[in-house]
């Protein structure tokens, strides 16, 4: 079977490295977290990781360098200043990356996200402040848009996965929303209980993002950034309402089919891709 291999970044604040980690090996990626800074080649000792090595690149979550100067800014000026040409090679050679929370705050700091016309270094998306004013802790319905071109989300319509940012709400010119929308680049939309859309209300929209907007993708579909956490749904027992779920299965004669979480599901359609590519 083909090796898939998978870089988890580590360091200065990043702090989901273990779940995600754990995320792709269930998914059949062997996955190894890397500190930033023997990717970058600074770190003493060792010799350097490159991004040849790897199909898969992960910003995950956290608050790199505290998130200082704003959200993912210091780790995307860290990264493009050392890797900027590399970064966009790995992209452009048909790899595949995604940045999860602080992971896609650092994306779209980067320009590798939205990507127009595979231009990988142009900002043209902010992730800012929630409406509420504080740190969102909370669970979330989503809506997947099953004619987005995203790598990740193949077979998903919905999910219910867990936010935890203080930095969520998705802005940009009316154009570049407008651009996302109709390039079909918005993958992912917070949605109320019934899987109707959230129109920015509280709860079921956590932040306040434009048009509800919770991920949205690359042009190629390679490059996938969500606010949501999938490596916190990993197990089923990581929903709130596990235990309910199963009660209501064992009162039909039934056992969970997959101990799996729902999130694991995006992990998998990676692995699956690059095994097929």
């Amino acid at each position: 079977m083909k090796r898939i291999k998978a870089l988890v970044l580590t360091g200065f604040g990043l702090n989901c490295d273990y779940e995600t980690d754990f995320s792709l090996k269930l998914a059949g990626a062997e996955s190894h977290r890397i500190h930033i800074n023997e990717l970058i080649g600074v770190a003493r000792g060792s010799d350097r990781v490159t991004l040849g090595q790897f199909q898969i690149l992960v910003f995950g979550g956290g608050f790199s360098w505290a998130d200082d100067h704003g959200a993912g800014v210091l780790m995307a000026a860290k990264l493009k200043r050392h890797l900027g040409a590399e970064l966009k090679r790995f992209v452009r050679d048909g790899n595949l990356v995604i940045g999860i929370c602080n992971g896609f705050q650092a994306l779209v700091n980067l320009g590798l996200l939205p990507g127009f016309d595979e231009a990988y270094d142009q900002r043209l998306v902010a992730i800012t402040y929630n409406d509420a004013g504080n740190f969102v802790d909370a669970w979330v319905t989503l809506r997947v848009n099953e004619a987005a071109a995203c790598v990740f989300t193949k077979g998903l319509s919905e999910m219910e996965l867990p936010v935890r940012h203080g930095e969520g709400k998705v802005v940009a010119e009316m154009d570049t929303i407008k651009a996302l929308l109709e390039n079909r680049q918005v993958v992912m939309q917070y949605a109320g209980e019934d899987g109707t859309a959230a129109q920015g209300k509280w709860p079921f929209n956590p932040n306040g993002s434009i048009q509800d907007i919770a991920g949205i993708c690359d042009p190629t579909g390679r490059v996938f950034g969500l606010m949501p956490h999938p490596e916190a749904f990993n197990h089923f027992t990581n929903h709130p309402n596990w235990t309910n779920q199963r009660e209501a299965l064992s009162r039909q004669g039934k056992t969970p089919v997959s101990q799996d979480g729902e999130g694991i599901r995006i992990f998998q359609n990676a692995v699956e891709y690059l095994r097929g590519r």
